[in-house]
């Protein structure tokens, strides 16, 4: 009787488990129909690095005429062997790594470390520091103010000014202090009774357990460091310090007497190959862009796995 029972009680739940995962018409209807919208927005999404990388390779006077468009049209490489003979671009390039990298290692720690001590009620003044920070999202002094304080500082014409403002940032702390919120106070506890100060808490047992929201932060700051130009543009005058970015800007508005400067570096080039290699304002335009683009679409997946979860257990607390 046992053995009936438990066989009919199985063969229920199956066809139970069954029935409620049977698809329908509509339920393949709908998903076709996700999957159209989706492939068709990340086709919109993918499509302008795609038409830049494509027009960078592609005859120059093709390209410059707006003909290429789904394909490659006379493909050659010299774009970038000749764009990487424009004055500047290798300094620039190694400003842009240097200030990605030192930000954002410098951002990460600040964020992690003061979400961490916000969280202890120990804190002296613990509340009022942390709605002060917050404040400062939502109130700036200025552009001049700051240009003020930047240049009392003897940060202008400083590499330094690409780095040190961007180390607190209000929005990073608060998804780090949520996170550690999330996490077992008895972690803490545990450290404490076996004698670990503060700090050696912190190193040693929250911020490697913090890997989620440190790649998120990460991938925050090092798209912010890599992309900006204004920095550059209010503050820089000393052409070393140019940025990538900065650089780009500058390409972009003097794309034709750039591509004049290109066509004469180039010299025994141009005349071998003619117009289909020939630099022009368009051609330095794609390519410069592509090669400012390139590195964030490399190293953006690497962090990916982590980007998820890091920003929703470091938005919802529970």
């Amino acid at each position: 009787m046992t053995t009936t029972m438990t066989k009919t009680l199985t063969t229920a739940k199956k066809g139970d488990t069954s029935a409620r995962y049977r698809s329908t018409a509509g339920d393949v209807l709908f998903r076709l129909a996700n999957y159209a919208v989706f492939a068709l927005f990340a086709l919109i999404c993918a499509y302008p690095f795609y038409y830049l990388i494509i027009n960078s390779i592609s005859a120059n006077d093709v390209s410059a005429l707006g003909d290429v468009r789904l394909w490659p049209v006379g493909f050659h490489l010299s774009n970038y062997a000749q764009v990487f003979q424009l004055p500047g671009l290798p300094m620039a390039t190694v400003v842009s790594i240097g200030r990605t990298v030192i930000g954002t290692v410098l951002t990460v720690l600040a964020s992690a470390f003061l979400g961490f001590m916000f969280t202890q009620t120990r804190m002296w003044g613990r509340k009022f520091w942390y709605r002060f920070l917050i404040i400062t999202m939502y109130f700036s002094a200025g552009l001049i103010p700051v240009f003020i304080i930047m240049k009392t500082l003897g940060l202008t014409n400083n590499f330094w000014v690409y780095v040190l403002p961007f180390v607190v940032q209000p929005f990073n702390v608060i998804l780090a202090k949520t996170y550690v919120e999330s996490m077992p106070k008895e972690l803490q506890e545990a450290a404490e009774v076996d004698g670990a100060n503060i700090l050696q808490v912190f190193f040693r047992v929250y911020l490697p357990n913090m890997t989620p929201i440190l790649a998120t932060i990460a991938i925050f700051s090092a798209v912010t460091q890599w992309n900006s130009f204004q920095d550059t543009l209010i503050y820089i005058t000393d052409q070393s310090l140019y940025t990538l970015q900065y650089l780009l800007y500058m390409f972009i508005n003097q794309a034709s007497s750039l591509a004049q400067a290109a066509q004469n570096a180039g010299g025994n080039i141009g005349q071998i190959a003619g117009l289909a290699t020939e630099q022009t304002p368009t051609s330095i335009r794609m390519t410069v862009s592509v090669l400012v683009v390139l590195p964030i679409i490399f190293i953006y997946p690497l962090f990916q796995r982590f980007f998820v979860k890091g920003i929703m257990l470091g938005a919802v607390k529970g």
